[in-house]
């Protein structure tokens, strides 16, 4: 006995073969949508970390930015109380600089010159006065800028002729001199003193 299939097997299979498409294409979009779920997943992990990181080093930041301003406000105490260390020091060595400056004026000035005006504003002293000749005012410069430690920077700021008269018959002419000096502080001249020594020491 002959069985003959009449049913239209041809759009069975194709039936069949689209329903397996669509499983497959289910499954695959399944699939996709799984493995996008864990790349997104996996994202926001590494997302979530690296914000807990830069909230830490965010807040290390600020302690680190809080101990920077605290340094620095001790370097400024420092750096003030060194200065007021500085003053009393300088204001101790200062005591006895009206000493040196009589006591070395009267070593270095020559004769023939003597002074009418001396006037210092902090480290700086000008004096004014009269002298015989020319002569005698590079002396006296000469003698400020090499015989003594306690001046330096001897300046010539003018030298003009002047008559004096001693006498209603008896006229002078003298050179009247306008000069300024620095003064020296005691810790400045006893270095100056102390390189001396070692230069002389050395040869």
């Amino acid at each position: 006995m002959i069985l003959i299939n009449l049913l239209p097997h041809r759009e069975a299979a194709r039936k069949r073969r689209r329903e397996t498409f669509q499983v497959v294409m289910l499954m695959s979009a399944l699939a996709g949508l799984a493995i996008a779920g864990l790349i997104y997943w996996w994202f926001q992990m590494q997302i979530t970390g690296q914000q807990e990181k830069n909230n830490f080093l965010r807040g290390e930041i600020q302690v680190l930015e809080t101990q920077i301003k605290e340094i620095a406000s001790i370097e400024e105490e420092i750096t003030a109380l060194q200065a007021r260390q500085k003053a009393v020091e300088d204001l101790q060595s200062d005591r006895n600089l009206p000493v040196h400056l009589l006591n070395e004026l009267v070593k270095q000035l020559p004769d023939g010159v003597y002074v009418t005006s001396l006037k210092q504003a902090d480290q700086v002293v000008t004096m004014q006065g009269m002298a015989q000749s020319n002569e005698r005012v590079s002396e006296m410069l000469r003698n400020l800028t090499n015989n003594t430690p306690w001046f330096s920077k001897p300046e010539l700021v003018e030298i003009i002729a002047a008559n004096v008269a001693l006498s209603p018959k008896d006229q002078r002419r003298v050179a009247s001199f306008n000069l300024r000096f620095r003064l020296v502080r005691s810790s400045e001249a006893q270095k100056a003193a102390d390189a001396a020594s070692e230069v002389v020491a050395g040869k």
